[in-house]
């Protein structure tokens, strides 16, 4: 077992690697690259739940290390390892990646060796993301991330892929300029590229020299959020990109280093930009509920309505509270099940009835029967419905902010969520009910095939049990972050202390949580 546990992430990193070359090398008739690329993901994912099976939650430190010399000079290292922060997130990229090969087993006909070949690259650049314990193989596996995206928007977008690919590539690789400057400016002042090394060195390092590097770093993860008003390039992606690459790929990669690499490194710098990064969320939370109402375009609408979760995420990380930070992790496990359950619901129906825009529908619910109770389920998922996965994050989130942070900006922000269920229940009305669409009524009833209900069921079964029994989730991802144990002010204190991520030991480990309400205790 100790040999499979130093291992383990490197055949989680080359397994998709090699399914991708058997995918070039094999001949593209029936289905093969499908089958081939449906097979690699599924043992990427059991080789994942290897970590939950095996995580020791109360250890110190990361898990699964392994660091080894790559390059001498610079002293690049192969280092990667996982904690309770990047846990599940690990887990949640290859349980999305099977599903992505479902959502498009029959909306991919043309030109498949090349979508699945780089499909699969992009996982592997997501795990890397995930695991990366030095700066420079971090940085690689972050570049490595928008190749596959923006070639994949450009081959298939629906109607202006190249100009969806361009903006996105655009928007996602010129804040990458600075973050590299950055990262080669603090190994030339510590000699080192080692993430837990740069946590003891940073201190000492000049203060407003310190604040420019911070800012490099937050703002090349704010984009790939994104945060208002960097949001760009979402739109017009969700619209274009494949339904597989839209789902693995919105937002977890820019929440999760904002929280290890920008306060992880920078605690003192992201403080003090705290108020403003709370600020924008609040406005990405209302101005993405408000621009979700008016569209007519239910990609456009996922959109939008990303940009209001993921901004509520935002103010979960830069509230800086213990339970915002658990919050804000269960958030992303969270909306990143519910979003991929959608997108599959969506991508369906498009395929089915060729078209994206909401008033060509109505009527649903009696051709598709189980498409319609899918969704509806996914849709409560996502407005927050106690005993879905949606809630629980939320729940912790709002009250960290209520009661620690600022009690305005909480209430701004409950606003987006009523707005968002608003938005997501039109959405329900507009597509399965009232009187059947011309469109609905020419096209044969087809509902959802059984493929897709085996993708779809794991899902919705796994936002209620995370939703019942959030505990499960919750102690792992404690173990990995907290706060040093003092006084958390509101924003706006005179005081302000300086919170840090720091590695719980056994001593010092918090009692198991049992409950969102335990949390907020």
């Amino acid at each position: 077992m100790t040999a499979i546990n130093y291992s383990i992430l490197a055949l989680i990193l080359l397994a998709p690697l090699a399914g991708a070359l058997a995918v070039s090398l094999a001949p593209d008739r029936a289905k093969l690259p499908n089958w081939i690329a449906l097979a690699t993901t599924l043992v990427t994912f059991l080789l994942t739940l290897h970590l939950p099976a095996h995580f020791a939650a109360g250890q110190s430190g990361f898990q699964f290390e392994v660091n080894q010399p790559w390059i001498e000079n610079p002293a690049i290292f192969y280092h990667v390892g996982i904690d309770g922060l990047s846990l599940w997130l690990v887990v949640l990229v290859g349980l999305l990646a099977p599903i992505g090969v479902v959502a498009s087993w029959n909306a991919i006909e043309s030109r498949r060796k090349v979508f699945y070949s780089l499909f699969l690259v992009q996982q592997t650049a997501m795990f890397g993301v995930f695991v990366s314990l030095d700066l420079i193989l971090y940085y690689a596996f972050w570049e490595l991330s928008l190749l596959p995206m923006a070639v994949l928007i450009a081959m298939y977008g629906r109607k202006n892929g190249p100009r969806a690919a361009l903006k996105f590539f655009l928007f996602t690789f010129i804040p990458s300029a600075p973050l590299l400057v950055a990262i080669l400016w603090l190994y030339t002042q510590t000699r080192t590229f080692n993430f837990v090394e740069l946590q003891s060195q940073i201190a000492v390092l000049p203060a407003g020299a310190l604040f420019w590097v911070a800012l490099a770093f937050l703002f090349a993860f704010a984009v790939k959020v994104p945060v208002f008003p960097l949001h760009g390039w979402l739109a017009d992606t969700y619209n274009e990109a494949p339904v597989a690459l839209a789902m693995v790929v919105a937002g977890k990669l820019g929440l999760y280093s904002m929280l290890r690499f920008h306060i992880g490194l920078f605690p003192v710098q992201a403080r003090q930009i705290a108020p403003l990064l709370i600020a924008l969320a609040v406005i990405g939370i209302l101005y993405g509920a408000c621009l979700a109402l008016v569209q007519r375009d239910f990609w456009r609408l996922l959109a939008y309505a990303a940009l209001s979760h993921l901004s509520l995420i935002v103010l979960g990380i830069y509230g800086f509270t213990f339970t915002g930070w658990t919050g804000a992790i269960y958030q992303i496990l969270s909306h990143g099940i519910i979003d991929g359950a959608l997108f599959l619901l969506l991508g369906a129906i498009e395929l089915r009835y060729g078209s994206s825009q909401i008033p060509d529908y109505g009527g649903l619910a009696s051709k598709l029967p189980r498409a319609a109770t899918y969704f509806v389920l996914a849709t409560l998922g996502m407005i927050g419905l106690p005993l879905l996965s949606g809630f629980v994050g939320e729940f912790l989130i709002f009250s960290s902010t209520f009661t620690e942070v600022s009690r305005g900006w909480a209430i701004a922000a409950a606003v987006g969520v009523i707005l968002g269920a608003a938005y997501m229940l039109w959405l329900v009305q507009r597509l399965f009910h009232g009187p059947e669409s011309a469109l609905v009524a020419t096209k044969p009833p087809v509902d959802l095939y059984r493929g897709e209900l085996a993708a779809l069921t794991p899902l919705l079964l796994l936002m209620l049990f995370m939703g019942v029994s959030p505990a499960l989730w919750l102690n792992q991802i404690q173990s990995g972050v907290h706060l040093d144990a003092q006084p958390k002010p509101a924003v706006n204190s005179p005081a302000i202390p300086q919170p840090r991520i720091v590695f719980v030991s056994p001593d010092n480990a918090p009692a198991p949580i049992q409950s969102p309400r335990e949390v907020q205790r």
